[in-house]
């Protein structure tokens, strides 16, 4: 097929006939496609399932990695050991296009792969890589690693998928009426526009932004200078980039300039979008910030099994079907381990991207709760911990290889590596309690309890991201209950969640699962009901069109 003035290979609704260009730095498509790290990728391959299944009129842009992010292994003693290892795909298609961009005033190459839809059912998706022979090493390695911690490497991926991006749509001869950065890694491309529209009035008409930090340290800034010596600015000065950003000081940041240069943002949970109001509202000349809550493809997360039984009012089969689901997952804490847990028994996961502010060790706090928790001989437990640091996080890193010495001490608790999304939807399906305690409110959206309810787990979680616009206490799930954080230390407000938390699975869980496993099974239901039509990617897809590309 030729890719020069290029449409989408399917017919397009005629209500999403709008063209779309949709930035992400990586992408969770499928298990063997690896450009990804965590929640920003699951958000991104969603959105383009659902896109797809609702034929819109949207391309994907995103980074094809050599490396991917990295891949989990374990030291000797079963620590976390990050390895980079090379990654080839056969489903990729090579197109005919091959240009070059300026990084560093110096001319890179680019090539450009292509995800066809029908791959993995998805809209159309193009990669973008710089691994190429006719370039020098270091311009090569600017796709090698995702996220990668060189600041240089850093700021030079963000060029490649902003003005690379933009450079590649007009060599697709593809126009979109909408350009959508999902996060501000490709904010250099409204530089890019700006020489081709000749006005900032025109780039606020097609650009619209989603941010997903929700405190104002965790976005991207870099040194201007940094930023203007790599050529970031399209061959603007940083006088003039002041000029048209506001930025002042000599930290370009990323998210602000992207709100400024936008028609629109959004937010991803309402509660994030009020959040994130509050966060830039006394900057001056940055847009509307709404909300738009993130969601998740039911199609590729449901087990459809489960959904059948629930919609035929067989219980027996639903109690059958999430103990196999168990059972099958177990066989990978069994390899993994050598520990074999017991699908009778209440499993309680904690799994997504490890950071501080989530507390992945949070039922540690508290030994000797932790202990009774896990020797209670009427109610037993098993506990499974899993997922990613970033390779360089290491406070995070520690925390992982302090919990897999601890998980040594007991028959009953795991700790898994190899967290992608193979592994995270078996873990979902191993899960009667679906841990989420963040510091509220700094999870923007968090969407992995989405997927859970999706294969029979409930909820138990900090009332924060998505979780307010869902939970039904008692009903869908359980909530610990918001206090007056804001006058809170960390300290305090750490200890007030665990209590909170530990009552509700001491005296609420436990003896609902155990003694009155009718009613657990009724709020199974109703959380499988409950995200089945909010939370699927096709709502999510369906209001960025009318939210934000249709005005």
């Amino acid at each position: 097929m030729t890719f020069r003035n290029y449409h989408v290979p399917y017919q397009v609704d005629a209500q999403y006939s709008k063209k779309a260009a949709y930035f992400s730095m990586e992408y969770a498509i499928h298990q063997p496609l690896k450009i990804y790290s965590g929640g920003l990728g699951f958000l991104s391959g969603s959105h383009l399932r659902g896109a797809y299944q609702l034929k819109q009129n949207m391309i994907g842009i995103g980074i094809l990695w050599k490396y991917g992010y990295y891949d989990q292994t374990r030291n000797q003693d079963q620590t976390l050991q990050p390895a980079w290892m090379e990654k080839s795909y056969s489903f990729l298609e090579e197109t005919d296009i091959k240009f070059q961009i300026l990084i560093h005033d110096h001319p890179v190459w680019v090539k450009v792969l292509y995800l066809a839809p029908e791959v993995f059912g998805t809209a159309p998706l193009f990669l973008l890589s710089t691994d190429l022979p006719e370039n020098d090493y270091v311009s090569q390695t600017i796709t090698h690693r995702l996220y990668d911690a060189n600041v240089s490497t850093k700021v030079a991926q963000f060029i490649l998928l902003g003005i690379g991006g933009a450079k590649l749509i007009d060599e697709l001869g593809f126009n979109p009426d909408v350009y959508h950065l999902n996060e501000a890694h490709g904010i250099s491309a409204a530089f890019y526009l700006l020489n081709k529209f000749k006005s900032i009035h025109t780039l606020r008409k097609h650009l619209v932004f989603t941010t997903h930090t929700p405190e104002e340290a965790g976005n991207e800034k870099h040194d201007i200078y940094l930023c203007h010596k790599m050529t970031y600015f399209c061959g603007l000065s940083i006088d003039e980039v002041r000029k048209l950003t506001g930025i002042q000081d000599d930290q370009f940041n990323h998210s602000l300039v992207a709100l400024r240069f936008a028609r629109k943002a959004n937010g991803v949970s309402q509660l994030h979008g009020h959040v994130s109001r509050a966060m830039w509202g006394h900057y001056e000349g940055i847009c509307d910030i709404t909300a738009i809550t993130n969601a998740q493809d039911y199609v590729y997360w449901a087990d459809e099994r489960l959904y059948t039984h629930k919609n035929n009012n067989d219980d027996w089969a639903i109690d059958d079907r999430k103990w196999y689901l168990k059972k099958r997952a177990f066989e990978t804490v069994a390899d993994q381990t050598g520990k074999l847990f017991d699908p009778n028994v209440l499993t309680i996961v904690w799994a997504r991207r490890f950071a501080g502010y989530k507390r992945p060790d949070f039922l540690t706090y508290d030994m000797q709760r932790f202990e009774r928790l896990l020797n209670n001989p009427k109610y037993p437990v098993q506990i499974i911990w899993a997922g990613k640091p970033y390779p360089v996080d290491h406070p995070a890193i520690s925390t992982f290889n302090q919990l897999v010495h601890l998980s040594k001490r007991y028959k009953n608790v795991a700790v898994l590596i190899g967290y992608e999304l193979m592994l995270s939807r078996r873990l979902k399906q191993a899960a009667d309690v679906w841990l989420n305690n963040p510091r509220v409110p700094r999870e923007a959206s968090g969407t992995s309890g989405m997927t859970a309810a999706m294969n029979g787990a409930v909820n138990l979680s900090t009332d924060d991201g998505w979780i307010p616009e869902f939970a039904k206490y008692g009903i869908n799930s359980f909530v610990v209950p918001k206090a007056n954080y804001d006058n809170m230390t960390v300290h305090e407000q750490d200890e007030y969640d665990l209590n909170k938390l530990y009552d509700i699975l001491e005296n609420e869980i436990l003896p609902l699962y155990y003694d009155r496993h009718d009613a657990w099974r009724e709020i199974v239901k109703n959380g499988m009901t409950d995200v089945e039509e909010q939370f699927d990617s096709k709502r999510m897809a369906r209001e960025y069109y009318e939210i934000m590309y249709n005005v």
